[in-house]
């Protein structure tokens, strides 16, 4: 059991049946920077509504290299996740804190419940459906038609409207994971944006002057 103060945010998308229903039943965590929430073949019990922090998800190739697919905000929920549940197969995904996060965890029993009993609980889910799809269409689209130091100054100025900061403090690497290619290769259009004004390179860190 949660206070509903902790469903504040939701109060314009939910009714109060609906919050007070959450308040009752959902688990309140907590997790740090770089803390999996989901991971790949992890059974699923819960469903994630993130109240604070971001979460990138991300699919995993054989070989281990990760894919970055969208990253949730405050207010958001999991549509992979969702879809595991009502299929109730293992997660294929691996979702990762961004940065602190605080997630309500509603046990997966409720979300069918509700789906058929409750409107403003049925548009949430359509809606995070729609949303989450359009955003790996996104993602098939910069895969399929952005060239490298296209897709790495667009995933640079998707950061920035995350954070709310021209101020990144994230590494060569971590970058290379998330657009799944290389750090050396990185390394070369960064500083080839550097070159062009478009960022300034630091220690550990970005400054995006032009986005």
């Amino acid at each position: 059991m949660i206070s509903k103060d902790n469903l504040e945010q939701f109060s314009y998308l939910f009714d109060e049946t609906i919050i007070n229903d959450i308040a009752k039943v959902a688990q309140l965590k907590t997790f740090k920077k770089n803390d999996i929430i989901i991971d790949i073949g992890q059974e699923l019990t819960h469903i994630p509504l993130l109240t604070e922090g971001n979460i990138k998800v991300l699919r995993e190739d054989n070989d281990g290299h990760e894919l970055l697919l969208y990253v949730l905000e405050s207010g958001d929920t999991c549509a992979m996740s969702l879809t595991c549940c009502i299929a109730k197969s293992v997660s294929k995904i691996r979702a990762i804190a961004d940065e602190d996060a605080r997630v309500i965890m509603i046990p997966i029993a409720y979300m069918t419940k509700w789906f058929n009993s409750n409107e403003s609980w049925r548009n949430f889910i359509l809606q995070s459906y729609q949303v989450r799809f359009d955003e790996m269409l996104e993602t098939i689209d910069t895969l399929a038609f952005m060239k490298m130091d296209e897709r790495l100054f667009k995933y640079l100025s998707d950061q920035v409207k995350l954070s709310a900061s021209t101020n990144l403090e994230i590494t060569h690497q971590e970058i290379a994971e998330d657009l799944h290619t290389s750090r050396v290769v990185i390394s070369r259009l960064l500083k080839q944006l550097e070159k062009e004004n478009k960022i300034e390179l630091g220690r550990n860190k970005i400054s995006v002057l032009e986005f």
